[in-house]
């Protein structure tokens, strides 16, 4: 994952020498964001559990400079944990979570703890630490399901008409239901206490790292592993079901411009995506291409309990408060995607 050089060479400045805590940093999209921060010379403490990931990434950089990156194996539920990841931190990038809709269905008590109080805890151990401002790694789950043909969320195009933050919530699944009440534990907690903060709502964020040895891994990493084990990928439904899959460059962007913008942050939820609808039949043929097995066809079950049908951002309220857009292509990050994929199961 690569970002553009005049973005970096623009936020260097801004945050060079800063200490963060990154919550979860030790998951996927927390490791890249760890690279960027170092890349861009940025102290950092990692806080994770280590319960749906390794310390394998993290451990790599503080072998090469132990001085810049620090590990709390800790839950974001030990409130002495979160103290000692927090001390002398400046921003907090709060992206640990149980991030997984079926998993949501069968365990939503854990699934709560973490992702709602899980939240509230983090952000009353920034106020204790004298933490300036929060990132907090939000969902486009809190939107819920297309509005039924007729309604107004329907555009011209006969297709859902994209997300825009000032639709009402309407979460389908215990997931999507738990991070949107982090969000609004970011915002109460912004107005009650002055934490400058900002929940960036992702759009099925994907990349090279994403866990694939999952049955409850993300799309584009089970239609990976797949393709390269000889099966044929899993669809449940039909197929025509549509996401805004959103390069895991776009998120790490997001959360740095997040960082350093100077224009007021008091919990607001911006979007994070590209703007580009996808549907997962078109998704299957693209990764059947890279992956040498054109004209795979794909195994149809059942659709999943709190699934959504189609999913897209309008990124417009997040181009005007951080000056976001898209990072590269989907075409160039699907592409990146599969060849770490493909030498990830040539080694094996």
């Amino acid at each position: 994952m690569k970002l553009p050089a005049e973005l970096v060479h623009r936020l260097r400045p801004l945050l060079a020498g800063r200490w963060v805590c990154v919550t979860g940093g030790c998951g996927f999209i927390g490791g890249h964001l760890i690279d960027a921060l170092l890349a861009l010379q940025v102290r950092v403490v990692v806080i994770d559990d280590l319960s749906n990931s390794t310390a394998e990434h993290a451990l790599a950089h503080m072998e090469l400079d132990p001085m810049a990156i620090k590990l709390v194996h800790g839950s974001i539920l030990d409130p002495e944990a979160l103290d000692e990841a927090m001390t002398a931190a400046h921003t907090v990038f709060h992206l640990a979570a149980v991030g997984s809709v079926p998993l949501s269905i069968e365990n939503p008590q854990r699934t709560w703890a973490v992702n709602a109080t899980g939240t509230a805890m983090v952000l009353q151990a920034a106020r204790r630490a004298g933490v300036k401002r929060v990132i907090y790694s939000a969902s486009s789950s809190a939107y819920g399901d297309a509005p039924a043909p007729g309604t107004l969320g329907i555009a011209a195009t006969g297709q859902p008409a994209p997300r825009v933050e000032s639709l009402a919530p309407a979460p389908v699944s215990p997931y999507a239901a738990s991070k949107l009440a982090g969000e609004h534990a970011v915002r109460a907690w912004s107005r009650s206490y002055g934490l400058e903060a900002l929940c960036l709502r992702y759009f099925n964020v994907f990349g090279p790292r994403q866990p694939a040895d999952s049955p409850y891994s993300a799309v584009i990493a089970a239609f990976a592993r797949r393709l390269y084990s000889g099966e044929a990928p899993v669809i449940y439904g039909d197929g025509t079901q549509s996401r805004d899959f959103t390069p895991v460059a776009c998120a790490v962007a997001a959360n740095l411009l997040a960082a350093t913008t100077t224009r007021e942050l008091v919990g607001q939820s911006v979007n994070i995506g590209t703007g580009q609808r996808t549907d997962l039949l078109t998704l299957c043929r693209l990764l059947a291409q890279r992956a040498g097995r054109e004209g795979v066809v794909p195994e149809f079950r059942p659709p999943r309990a709190g699934d959504v049908h189609s999913s897209l951002a309008d990124i417009s309220a997040a181009r005007a408060l951080l000056d976001y857009q898209p990072v590269g292509t989907l075409e160039q990050a699907l592409a990146e995607t599969m060849d770490w994929y493909r030498q990830q199961y040539a080694r094996a």
